[in-house]
């Protein structure tokens, strides 16, 4: 069976690598805007229902599973779900997180589920690829809705409502990207503890009070027409945070009445407000690039802009240095 796994897994690697190549010498990058349906991928639909929901919802979520793992969950509750929001063309990323941080045999005794995020892309070639790295891995859920930057905030809900549904006696969830480095050590032990009492409608990353940037030219841009107010809730970066597992369902269904904005991060901390829960700063998430060093790393909980050659070495080294003192 080991071989077998591994001989999917060097195809798939093979796979990924001729059809990047293929894609970036023969089609020019283009937006995709439609809903078509794409018949490469195996549909595994689920589609869910919440109760006690009282008005008609502005923002319905009304998107399919193309890819779903709705029994990951099933044998035993995870202490904690990790989602990771990527795109289609980060295979390499993918396999350094499962690799390193994202393994979930990391912690003995301690149950670790990961999943990564994604939307349907525009090009059949690449959702073909990303089902086939599914049927291997079996760590990756897909709606369809399109893979974008302005869709963030969907891929987000999706992960939501996932642990919602599929997942809700979990303990904790984290969100965070494809090019973080988590320090998992930090995150389970000197963070959630598990072998104190869990937390309910707790909320916690790298706080930021802002506002909305009305500069048309900026990545964050906020017209003024879909965000009047001149000050954002608090809300905790998307690079990386963490929450006890009931605050997903609360933030889904609270998504359903609250005007979707494209902004991921502002838009959660919408909801959080909606809800009345204050999220929790803690300086160990970092949304910035930081230079490795052992012993910084080490106080940390999150890094940013890691690519996946660093993060194995990053992995690598603090592994084979627990018993070195800072």
């Amino acid at each position: 069976m080991a071989s077998k796994v591994s001989c999917l897994y060097i195809l798939t690697v093979v796979c990924w690598a001729s059809a990047l190549w293929y894609l970036s010498i023969t089609r020019p990058t283009s937006s995709y805007t439609g809903h078509r349906q794409v018949s490469s991928i195996s549909i595994a639909r689920k589609n869910v229902s919440f109760g006690n929901i009282r008005t008609r919802p502005i923002n319905p979520h009304s998107f399919d599973f193309l890819i779903n793992e709705p029994n990951k969950c099933e044998k035993s509750a995870p202490f904690l779900v990790i989602l990771i929001s990527t795109t289609h063309k980060e295979f390499d990323a993918r396999q350094a997180i499962r690799e390193t941080w994202g393994d979930e045999n990391n912690f003995k005794g301690i149950k670790i589920s990961t999943l990564f995020l994604l939307g349907k892309n525009a090009d059949p070639v690449l959702n073909q690829m990303v089902e086939q790295e599914s049927q291997i891995f079996h760590d990756i859920i897909v709606e369809d809705f399109i893979d974008s930057y302005h869709n963030l905030t969907l891929k987000t809900l999706m992960g939501m409502r996932w642990v919602a549904t599929f997942c809700s006696k979990a303990k904790y969830v984290m969100k965070t990207d494809s090019d973080i480095f988590v320090n998992m050590d930090n995150l389970i032990y000197k963070l959630l503890k598990p072998n104190t009492k869990p937390r309910r409608r707790y909320f916690t990353g790298y706080v930021i009070n802002g506002g909305p940037i009305r500069d048309v030219r900026s990545k964050w841009y906020m017209p003024r027409d879909l965000y009047p107010d001149s000050n954002y809730p608090p809300f905790c970066s998307g690079t990386g945070y963490i929450f006890s597992a009931d605050v997903a369902e609360l933030i889904y269904k609270t998504s359903l009445h609250t005007r979707l904005l494209h902004l991921e991060d502002v838009y959660v901390g919408l909801c959080l407000r909606k809800l009345g829960i204050h999220p929790f700063q803690n300086s160990g998430f970092n949304h910035w690039k930081m230079a490795y060093s052992l012993c910084r790393y080490r106080r940390v909980i999150t890094v940013h802009q890691i690519t996946p050659e660093e993060m194995h070495k990053i992995w690598n080294d603090m592994s084979s240095k627990k018993h070195l003192r800072c």
